[in-house]
Parts: structure tokens; C-alpha cells; sequence
């Protein structure tokens, strides 16, 4: 069991920073290219790396789905919750942004309740409210922040928790592949309509940046779902928070951001928080799926 959690962990880690590289290209293409349309680009650039290896290995028929019903109802939480991830990067930085979408499984534990029927102590509400007071002190109402990119977040982060909710439930009876091959195939196409009005034609120097998207987006996912399945998730949900490291990073190195006090700050709370709530959901015996499949 501890070689396992070892091993998810050093995984995870790894999904972690793939993502981040994965937004830090996001974020450059959306200086160039509409929200939506970079949504279809990430969707769709990520689908030849998800159905290389199942060609080979010859296991298409684990994209087999039960019934559409629920990928049809992700895949519209999904659409959201990728719009206004890659909008609020587009006009904000990563630190802030991330500093924001740490307060997701803080959101999942809260709404386990009415949809999981999950019971939360108050001690865990307590932590779930210090949490979002971390949010509001690394968005700094009080100074100069962008409204549009801190609300754009905010809906993407309620999202994303109602995704986890579910998958929750799509998981009992469809494979890993198929959830994440539909969502990506739904997502992609919706989007791609909505993008039609405003969309750009695609420039030649831009066409590595999409297939570096498709690339680290499809590793990230499969080190995500490794993780995952080698471990229970409050042992390896906490090193997610390492995401604020390389939020950091990237808005130093790459952008010439330098970041702000308040964002630290109210990133502190938030981890302080969230690593909290994990740590009693795995004392009483129960242990948050935040799987981002």
C-alpha cells in the first residue's frame, strides 16, 4: 500500500505540472484566438492521443457507453466549466486563477450533501467557509481585480464540482476511456459551433502549440486517472495543491508576472483548508473522488 501511494503520488505530481504547461499554452493561444475556439482546439487536439494507444491495444470497446443521457448533462457542465477556466486565464493570471480553482474540492465536499447524501460535520463546514474566505482574499475584492475573470473562475469551479458529481455516478457502469473520450468528443463539437461566428483561421506557427495542448492534456489525463486507481484519493488529492507552485512559476517565467501578496496569501488559506477537509474525510472513513475524468 505504500509503494502504491508512493507511486500515485509521484504521479500525480507529474499530471500536475503536464497541466500546467497545458495552460500556459492555453493561456498564449488566447491572446490570438476566441475562448471558445480555443476550447474546440483543446478538445479536439487531445483526442488522437487518447485513441492511439486503445487503437493499438486494441481495446475500442471500452468506448462503450450504457446510456448518453449523463455524458450529454457532464458534457454540458463540462463546456461551462472549460470556457470559464480558459476565459478567466485569457484576462488574469495563472496564480490568480489557480489560487481561485483550488477552492473546488472545498465545493465538492459541500454539495456531496444534497446530491451524494453525504453527511458533513460541522467542523467541515467551517473549513469549507475559511476556504472561501482564502478565495475572496486572493481575489482582493478591495483592489484591482478583474471582475470578469474572477466570476468566470468562480462558474468554472462550480462546474468542475458538479462534474466530479457526475462522474461519481457515470463511473459505476462506463469505463475511464469512454467518460473521457465522449466528454472530450461532446465538448469539442458543442464548442466548436459556438465558435463558428468569431472563429480565426488557424496560423501555420500555432499548429505545434495545438498539438503540444493535445499532447500534455492527454498525459496529464492518463497520470491523473493512474493516479487515481493506484490510491485512494485523500492521499494523493493534497499534492494538487502543488498547482499553485507552477501557477507561480509560469506567471514569473514565462509571462514576467511577478506574483501578489494577496494571491499567496489567500492561496495559503484555501490549501490550509482544503488539506483539512481531506484529512477528515479520510478519518471518517470516506475519502473525496475528485477525479477530473
Amino acid at each position: 500500500m505504500r509503494d502504491n501511494n508512493l507511486k500515485a503520488i509521484g504521479t500525480m505530481l507529474v499530471g500536475v505540472a503536464l497541466f500546467a504547461f497545458l495552460d500556459a499554452a492555453l493561456k498564449r493561444l488566447t491572446a490570438d484566438y476566441p475562448a471558445m475556439q480555443v476550447v474546440t482546439l483543446r478538445c479536439w487536439a487531445s483526442i488522437p492521443f487518447l485513441l492511439l494507444p486503445l487503437i493499438l491495444q486494441g481495446r475500442l470497446r471500452e468506448l462503450r457507453i450504457a446510456d448518453p443521457k449523463p455524458h450529454i448533462v457532464r458534457a454540458a457542465l463540462g463546456l461551462g466549466m472549460i470556457w470559464g477556466y480558459i476565459y478567466a486565464l485569457s484576462v488574469q493570471s495563472l496564480s490568480v486563477t489557480y489560487a481561485t480553482y483550488m477552492s473546488a474540492p472545498l465545493l465538492v465536499a459541500a454539495l456531496a450533501v444534497p446530491f451524494l447524501r453525504e453527511p458533513v460535520p460541522l467542523r467541515r463546514w467551517m473549513a469549507i467557509a475559511v476556504g472561501f474566505v482564502g478565495v475572496l482574499v486572493a481575489l482582493d475584492p478591495s483592489g484591482d481585480v478583474n471582475v470578469a475573470g474572477a466570476l468566470a473562475v468562480l462558474f468554472s469551479t462550480v462546474c468542475y464540482a458538479f462534474t466530479v458529481i457526475a462522474v461519481r455516478f457515470i463511473g459505476k457502469v462506463d469505463s475511464t476511456a469512454a467518460i473521457v473520450f465522449w466528454f472530450l468528443v461532446m465538448v469539442g463539437t458543442v464548442a466548436g459551433l459556438l465558435a463558428v461566428p468569431q472563429w480565426r483561421p488557424l496560423r501555420f506557427e500555432d499548429l505545434g502549440l495545438i498539438a503540444f495542448c493535445g499532447l500534455t492534456g492527454a498525459l496529464a489525463q492518463y497520470c491523473f486517472t493512474s493516479a487515481f486507481r493506484a490510491a485512494r484519493a485523500a492521499a494523493i488529492v493534497p499534492f494538487e495543491y502543488s498547482a499553485i507552485i507552477w501557477g507561480i512559476a509560469m506567471d514569473w517565467v514565462v509571462f514576467d508576472v511577478d506574483p501578489a501578496a494577496h494571491v499567496l496569501n489567500g492561496a495559503v488559506i484555501v490549501i490550509v483548508a482544503g488539506l483539512y477537509v481531506m484529512w477528515d474525510e479520510s478519518r471518517s472513513g470516506r475519502a473525496l473522488d475528485l477525479s477530473p475524468e
